[in-house]
């Protein structure tokens, strides 16, 4: 934009000539080219011409919390956006801790946008409600529209995919994941133009219903530049013969139902197809498979690097096999159905493996006698000296496991390992598991986030303020012994952005112990704890710049509050709280 342009603002010509050396276009241009987020807040606070021209020149914006601004100020800050990520409730409305009807509505930012922002492309949205209504007006109210992501939103149908399929005339993202949806039939796939050739993306595999597979072999054979593919279980191994014969370009690949009975030609075809997708980087999907399909996979598996068998229900043998064909994966998803014999494989055959995920097939089962073990975690810290990231559900862990783990791999970012049993502690001494969580803090230097969970004391939390000095988010739950841990942590975090604690014995004094924190933080959730109504108000009062909202049954001072979230906001308090939210 020019100097002309930007005098508009208030700006003078003395302050333009003295805050930058560099040309107001050349400036812009530079930095277009700055894409993190956090990168280009930290540009716009170097001078008022710097400000300026990272105004006019984002063109995405990032909010973590949609209820810490509104739109009509991000609207008045950011005149030229065509991408917005949007992110709404607290993350353990993933667990049900957060009522469906707390809030996040997408739609009076829809309407903001509409009129301010025409030309707006993509929208990602994350935990948030997202209504027909609101489909279905996105729709018609920006004509280049062209990339929309829905991840655990709730509140729309499949006839409002229906709409999006219909309207937007330039799509090239539909990616629909884990979302709360009214899956009404799988005819919205029927709805896209033959006209529209430019989708890149499609993603329905967490939908139920079944699709019409002639439209969609359609609408897959005329999109030519399509490099994601994630189709639902309804999809059978005969009709993802068909897709991958018309899409040998694919880069990320999710399978339906893997293991229907098919005849020696058609496993044949399969293979031969899967031979032919070269340029496969990403896999999922794999449901009900079985040792004998998954081995027609094989020729596609060279390059994979992230391989998701988060819904695949396999064992320690099966996954072997596949992982011996994968030599350069650097991130796996699996279920706890792999056992230990599983992530022995992954040790022995995975040594750039940047990222582990296990999750629990059966996460409410009483007497499992499956699962993982500290010994398949040792296995995979042996042979993966890369590993960063690590979720690790299991029923079983000890201290000594844990430090020999942290001292194979010193460099994990992100450590969240989930002792399903609460107050679990060392199985083998019986003693807390603060020194398992002490080595990890001790160790990790660049741990930014951490989920911690076992018998715990408030050693573990002396630990993590004394020595998580890069420590982000931290998620706490069943875990704990008096205020002092809290406040430990408080003071001794200078980075901590996300706090989220359930079912733990923290109270009042742990909550008033953030007041110096707080503004710099993005959120506090606390849930089940020992927090008073009188302990909220108090904080509401001491930093009325916070939005302090409490979830409760009954109004007195004295009550314990049921769920407290706290955030800094430049909007102040929301206007949409249902009844049961109190903002103080």
């Amino acid at each position: 934009m020019s100097s002309k342009r930007r005098k508009g603002s208030g700006d003078s010509d003395e302050s333009n000539r003295a805050g930058s050396i560099f040309p107001d276009e050349v400036l812009e241009r530079v930095l277009s080219l700055v894409k993190s987020h956090r990168d280009r807040s930290s540009v716009s606070l170097v001078c008022k011409d710097w400000f300026n021209a990272e105004r006019w020149s984002r063109t995405h914006v990032f909010i973590g919390n949609c209820y810490s601004v509104s739109p009509e100020i991000v609207i008045r800050r950011f005149p030229n956006i065509r991408s917005v990520t949007l992110k709404g409730k607290p993350r353990f409305s993933d667990f049900n801790l957060v009522p469906s009807d707390w809030g996040a509505d997408i739609h009076s930012w829809l309407v903001a946008f509409a009129s301010k922002y025409p030309i707006l492309e993509e929208l990602r949205l994350k935990r948030m409600t997202v209504m027909d209504e609101s489909l279905e007006f996105l729709s018609r109210s920006f004509p280049n529209f062209k990339a929309l992501s829905m991840m655990s939103c709730d509140g729309f149908s499949t006839d409002g995919l229906a709409a999006i399929a219909t309207n937007c005339k330039n799509l090239t993202e539909l990616d629909i994941l884990e979302n709360d949806i009214n899956d009404k039939s799988g005819n919205w796939l029927s709805c896209f133009p033959d006209t529209l050739k430019s989708l890149e993306v499609l993603n329905f595999a967490s939908l139920n219903s079944d699709v019409s597979f002639e439209a969609l072999e359609k609408l897959v054979r005329r999109s030519k530049s399509l490099k994601v593919l994630k189709v639902n279980r309804n999809i059978n191994l005969e009709q993802l013969q068909r897709l991958l014969v018309h899409t040998p370009q694919l880069t990320e690949l999710g399978t339906g139902s893997f293991s229907q009975e098919i005849t020696l030609r058609q496993y044949c075809d399969l293979e031969e197809a899967f031979k032919s997708c070269k340029n496969l980087h990403t896999l999922s999907g794999l449901l009900e498979s079985t040792v004998l399909y998954l081995q027609v996979l094989f020729p596609a598996c060279a390059n994979i690097t992230f391989l998701n068998l988060s819904y695949a229900i396999l064992h320690g043998g099966e996954l072997a096999g596949l992982l011996s064909h994968c030599p350069v994966l650097r991130r796996l998803w699996v279920l706890d159905t792999v056992e230990d014999k599983g992530l022995k494989a992954v040790g022995l055959s995975c040594p750039l493996l940047e990222e582990l995920r296990v999750f629990p097939a059966h996460p409410f089962a009483d007497n499992l006698v499956h699962g993982v073990t500290e010994s398949g975690f040792l296995a995979v810290s042996y042979g993966c000296r890369k590993l960063c990231y690590v979720l690790y559900f299991c029923h079983q862990m000890t201290n000594e496991a844990v430090a020999t783990i942290v001292q194979n791999c010193p460099d994990f970012t992100h450590f969240r390992l989930c002792i399903m049993n609460p107050h679990q502690p060392d199985y083998l001494t019986k003693q807390p598991m603060d020194e398992a969580f002490g080595a990890v803090v001790k160790t990790c230097s660049k741990l930014r986030r951490l989920a911690i969970s076992g018998l715990l004391t408030d050693l573990t939390f002396e630990y993590i303020g004394k020595y998580a000095k890069n420590l982000e988010t931290l998620s706490v739950a069943f875990a704990g012994r008096t205020d002092w841990g809290m406040q430990c942590v408080m003071s001794g975090c200078p980075k901590l952005k996300k706090l989220e604690i359930r079912d733990s014995p923290f109270g009042n004094a742990a909550l008033l112990s953030g007041l110096e924190r707080y503004e710099s933080m993005r959120s506090l959730w606390m849930s089940a704890c020992k927090v008073t109504m009188n302990g909220c108000r108090v904080l509401a009062k001491q930093v009325p710049r916070l939005n302090v909202e409490v979830i409760k049954d009954d109004g007195n001072d004295e009550c314990e509050a049921e769920s407290v979230y706290v955030y800094r906001s430049v909007a102040g308090p929301r206007r949409d709280a249902p009844p049961f939210v109190l903002t103080l």
